[in-house]
């Protein structure tokens, strides 16, 4: 099929720092090139794209390390064609970019041109740490606490505010509307909030959609009011499935930081020991638990 007949489709991957953009892009890689494994959409081919970059990601991946960060290695643009199994191909774009770059919208209102332009239309795949949501302090709930335990209120200094301070949630759902509304973007799009590191969240016996509305409701509440018109639906993904190692460059000492040492991940081992990787992946739906990444681009694309 020439490239001029291929539906060109465009799904940008978002999320702040420490999401687990390039962890979900290397196990996707390396699921779309695993012929053994069943999903609903097929790796076509990677066109005139340099896809070192993934095959760096991906070698990451097998030995169950965790990925570089993003800021270290510089933004990288990934493009692929996937088809479906009636042979239709689509394209799709996904910018690496760093979390960084995302925060910086929040936190110092700027956005640079290309990843304005990545953003101004198509799809998302927003990526939220379920193992590190920043909560609300509810001043009702550490009443209560303090009520409970029988503490007295201690009065602590006044603290200058900074935008990097706010919650999750308040940081997630600006980005959205700054994307949903013109200089940015535009509104009445689709958007996949995908929950990563479910495996540390799951003993909350939540739902994807479950966990949302219970640790980020105002991200929840206005997706489903719909005021800029994201039709949404929420996953759990484990891109690794498990804790695996840390990475001996993200542990090298920042000027001014003590040392540190990469961690030991507790199910590395097992994770290695998988015989057919792209098995590690476990990605949940409602009640549903596969391991297809392609799944939820799939509705992205239609």
């Amino acid at each position: 099929m020439a490239d001029s007949e291929k539906r060109q489709v465009s799904i940008s991957i978002i999320g702040l720092p420490g999401s687990g953009k390039t962890t979900f892009l290397a196990a996707l890689w390396e699921l779309v090139g695993e012929r053994r494994v069943t999903k609903v959409l097929t790796f076509d081919t990677i066109g005139e794209n340099d896809h070192s970059y993934l095959r760096k990601i991906v070698g990451v991946w097998r030995k169950a390390t965790e990925q570089a960060r993003t800021r270290l290695t510089g933004p990288s643009a990934v493009r692929m064609n996937l088809k479906d199994a009636e042979g239709n191909v689509v394209q799709i774009t996904m910018p690496d970019a760093p979390g960084e770059d995302f925060r910086a919208m929040w936190e110092d209102r700027e956005l640079g041109r290309v990843l304005g332009e990545t953003l101004a239309d198509g799809n998302l795949l927003l990526l939220v740490n379920g193992n590190k949501v920043k909560a609300p302090a509810w001043v009702a709930e550490r009443a209560a606490q303090r009520r409970a335990t029988g503490r007295e209120k201690v009065e602590a200094l006044p603290k200058e505010w900074h935008p990097s301070h706010a919650p999750t949630q308040v940081q997630l759902v600006d980005l959205l509307q700054l994307i949903s509304h013109a200089p940015v973007g535009t509104a009445d799009r689709k958007i996949v909030v995908m929950i990563s590191a479910w495996d540390k969240v799951e003993g909350e016996k939540l739902a994807p959609d479950a966990f949302l509305r219970e640790n980020l409701p105002l991200l929840a509440q206005y997706l489903e009011a719909g005021r800029d018109g994201w039709a949404s639906r929420v996953y759990g993904v484990s891109a690794q499935g498990g804790e695996y190692d840390g990475n001996d460059a993200n542990a090298e000492p920042v000027e001014g930081e003590a040392p540190k040492k990469a961690r030991k991940g507790r199910d590395a081992d097992r994770l290695r020991e998988v015989g057919i990787p792209a098995n590690r992946i476990r990605l949940v739906f409602g009640e549903k638990e596969s391991n297809d990444l392609t799944e939820p681009l799939q509705w992205l694309m239609h």
